[in-house]
Order: C-alpha cells, then structure tokens, then sequence
C-alpha cells in the first residue's frame, strides 16, 4: 500500500526534504537522510535527503523576496491563495489521509480528520482575509482622528510535532498567510512525508494559479538548523508544538533575541465526573479522549476524578469498554482498528516505564498495563490505573501513551482543586447535569485550562475556537477566534486635520 499512496502523492522512495521556492526542490544528497517509520511494523516507508545549511540559506533569502510582494497583495486576493490549497486538499484528503495513518500511526478516521482540520482552517482564513479588522478610537484633541491597523509580521517559523504532522502547519501557515506572511515550515523527523506532501499539494495549486510562494520547507538531519532557525532574527515568529521541556528553550532562545514565540506544549488534561453526570456520553467520552490516537493528543485525557459514589462503577464500566477497544487494536490502515501503534520505540519504553513507576507508587492496573510483544510495530494495551494521588509524580507528569489514572473526590470544589494542581493547562472537562457545577466549572474560579468543556470530552477542538493552553502549556492561541492578530503587527494611527497642534493630556509646550 504505501508504494501506491507515495505515487499517488508524488513522492518516491528517496524524496528531497528542502523546497527552495521558485518551483525548486534542492538536489542536496550530502547533508543526511532522514528515515520515515511505519511504527506499525517499524519498516522504513522511504527517505528523505535533509537539508543544508545553504540549502537554509537560499530559501530564507527567497521567502524574504516573497514577503517583500505578499505583503502588498490585497487581504481578499491573499484568501483565494489559500481558497485554492484547501480545494486542492480536498482532491487528494483520502491519500494523504492514508499517508499520515502510515507515518504517524493515527487510525485513517483520524487521519483523513486531520486532512479536514486543513481544509476547515482553509475555509476559515478565507473568510477571515474579508475582516482583519481595526478599532477606531476618538480622540481627545480637536481636528484628530484615531484608529488602528494590522500588518503582516514578516516571516513565520513553524516548528511542528509528529502526532499531528499536517493540521498544526496549516491552521499556522494558511492564517499567516492571509496576513500577508511567508512560512517556513520544519517538521517533525518522525513525519517527513506528510510534511512533503502537504508542500507539494499546496504549492502546486498555487503555482498553477499564478500565485508566489507562500510556504517553505526544510527538513534537518540533527538539530543544528533547527538552532539556526530559533535564533535566526530574520524570522520575527516562531511557532513551536512539542514538549514543555523543548518549548521552554525555544520560547528562551526566541526572547533572547527579542522575537516572538507561540508555544502549543504539554497538557495533562483532566476529566471530572459527578453524581449527576450522564454516563451514556461521559464512558465514550472518557474511552476516546484517553486512548484515541493511542493516547498522543496534546489533548488526550490522563487523569480522571470520579465523584465516590459512583466511582467503582465507572470504573468497572471503563474495564469493560477498554476490553472491547483491545479487540481492534491494529493495523491504522484498516476499517476495523480503533487504536493503532505508538509512534516509537521510545514511546513504548516511556509507556512501559510510567506503567512500573505508577506501581512502584501503588498504583493498580484496572486493566491493560503492557506493550504488545506478540506483534511487530509499537502496539501497547490501554491502560487503566487506580489507587494514586493527584500528587504522585507519575501522574504529574504528561506521558504520551494511553495511560488514565482514575482518582475519586468528595466535592466539585476539590474535583476543580485537583484538576488546577499540575503544571500543565490545556484542556479539560466536566459532565455533570447540574446547571450550578457547569457553571462553576467554567467559572474565574473553576477550571485553570485553556480549553474547558461540559460534556464532551477534552480532545477534538474545532477550528472555529482559539486552541491552546495556560501555566507550562505555553500561553499560545492557534486556529479560530482572533488567532490571526499573533501573526501580524499593530500599529495605533493619529491623523491631524486640523490647523492647531494640541498635545495630549493638555500639555502645554510652547517656545
């Protein structure tokens, strides 16, 4: 099959890793090979030439070139740009679905959802290139008038992870474009092909209709570009999605030199359960969100606080859930898998490890609790844990594996307590069918996430809201709402119409 989805994609065994601009893939052989994983079998899919620092440098310098006539493009005639790329993802969604399913190890339902976060993010900015809108003000002073106005930043650095290796790139570049901005895009070594893919699609449909190049791309063998591109001052935003321990070097670097960094980092994300909550939506709910994706969303749900008076019964029916998920467990390419592999042997010794310390601290196994070694490829069991504290480090700590610790509580006060005590805050939810608890939830002093919700679960954001998170999350807003403003610059205006030339605050300066 995936000799078949690369050639539908254009795509080789050996592929370039580096688009130059100028319709120019670079021909560079010598800078390292990046290999893409089918974790499913931890067969090598194809590979990828990495790039070179010239190869860094030539493009830099075009995407500079591209700014320099993007930015003057009017917004509406921006938003057709992007118009195109999403018609163009529609066309190829089911290959580059399949193609995701395979580099990344999401179920194809997911990945083809993935694809359709592009082109729902497409259709956004295309609506939003008609309304980069300004405030005007009044001014003190006679004969002024004031007003406010959005500009492009320049170039925009997007740094992406490999558990979603195409919608992070798009709901970032496909609004920076809009905004009159270039992006240069580095993914994720783990996710190469998607990565190219993407390029490839989206570009194409751009030259065909006469448009510059809005997106660049390269791929590192080591970490040494990736350096040069946090440092680089020629590059005013860097978006960074990854780990709370590379984001905060990132955001630092970024500081250092005075640029701008959007962080979309770790989340321990949180359920709570009360007495009157509706168990028919909140099993589901809690099933999806701790083990969809094998448990790699940012968003995935790790810890869930369950009111005492049903907590034994929750949990037998999560046991029960759980068990039959199992039986699909498999192949992502295949109609009948719910939960495919983890995305790396690394993944697989983390999830193994945080399973043995969950123990070491009394934590028991409800269910699941060990990798798969009767298969080739990172498969592991959904694993249920009881009998720890909120406090333990172990369930402080983010693994990206499908691991949920099952907590009780006494009352929505120490539900909300608890869920607050983690340094993440990203996303989290509460099913309750009391009108008083929903409120107090999402409430100034209920949840401390950037995402809060009342039953649905704490993954599958829209692209309508502004997703991201608060504390070691890293404050960044991607996607919807007025996510656009963190790629442009604001600039306040005063025009003087009148004769005289009044200071502001009656200040009186005359010689």
């Amino acid at each position: 099959m995936s000799a078949q989805i690369l050639k539908a994609l254009g795509l080789g065994q050996t592929n370039s890793g580096t688009y130059l601009g100028n319709g120019e893939w670079s021909k560079t052989t010598d800078a390292g090979v990046v290999q893409s994983i089918n974790p499913s079998t931890n067969e090598v899919i194809a590979e990828v030439h990495a790039s070179s620092a010239s190869d860094y440098e030539t493009l830099v310098k075009r995407a500079q070139e591209a700014f320099a006539i993007w930015r003057t493009t009017p917004a509406p005639r921006r938003g057709e740009a992007i118009r195109l790329c999403g018609e163009a993802l529609r066309k190829h969604k089911d290959a580059l679905g399949t193609l995701v399913a395979l580099e990344m190890g999401k179920i194809k339902p997911e990945g083809d959802g993935e694809v359709q976060e592009m082109i729902d993010i497409a259709d956004f900015a295309v609506g939003q290139s008609r309304m980069l809108y300004g405030y005007t003000m009044h001014s003190e002073r006679p004969g002024h008038r004031m007003y406010e106005q959005w500009h492009p930043v320049g170039l925009v650095g997007v740094i992406s992870a490999f558990n979603f290796p195409v919608a992070v790139w798009a709901w970032n570049s496909f609004l920076a474009a809009i905004c009159g901005d270039i992006t240069i895009w580095k993914p994720s070594p783990k996710t190469p092909l998607s990565a190219i893919a993407s390029m490839k699609i989206c570009n194409e449909a751009l030259k065909a209709a006469g448009f510059p190049d809005l997106f660049f791309l390269f791929n590192d063998a080591g970490t040494d570009l990736a350096q040069t591109f946090v440092d680089d001052k020629r590059i005013p935003l860097i978006s960074f999605t990854g780990s709370t321990k590379v984001g905060r070097a990132v955001g630092e670097r970024v500081a250092q030199r005075m640029g701008r960094s959007l962080l979309e980092l770790g989340g321990n994300n949180a359920i709570i359960v009360d007495e009157s909550a509706d168990l028919k939506l909140a099993i589901p709910a809690i099933v999806f969100g701790a083990v969809g994706t094998c448990g790699q969303r940012c968003t995935s749900t790790r810890r869930l606080f369950v009111h005492e008076a049903i907590h034994d019964d929750v949990v037998a029916s999560l046991v029960k859930a759980y068990k039959q998920v199992e039986a699909k467990i498999g192949d992502p390419t295949q109609a009948s898998t719910l939960i495919g592999p983890l995305n790396s042997k690394a993944a697989v010794d983390q999830y193994v490890g945080a399973v043995e310390k969950a123990k070491v601290s009394g934590g028991k196994v409800a269910t699941g609790g060990a990798a798969l070694a009767d298969r080739p490829g990172n498969f592991v069991l959904p694993t249920i844990v009881t009998g720890l504290k909120n406090s333990d480090e172990v369930v402080q700590t983010e693994t990206f594996a499908p691991i949920l610790y099952v907590m009780p509580f006494k009352t929505l006060d120490q539900a909300i307590e608890l869920q607050n005590a983690v340094p993440q805050g990203l996303s989290a939810a509460i099913f309750t069918q009391n009108l008083k608890a929903a409120e107090q939830y999402l409430s100034a002093a209920g949840s401390d996430c950037g995402i809060a919700n009342v039953n649905i679960g704490t993954s599958g954001a829209e692209i309508g809201g502004a997703f991201g998170g608060e504390k070691e999350t890293g404050g960044g807003r991607e996607s919807g709402s007025d996510a656009w403003k963190v790629y442009m610059r604001r600039q306040t205006n005063t025009i003087n119409y009148s004769d005289a030339l009044p200071l502001a605050q009656g200040i009186k300066f005359e010689f």
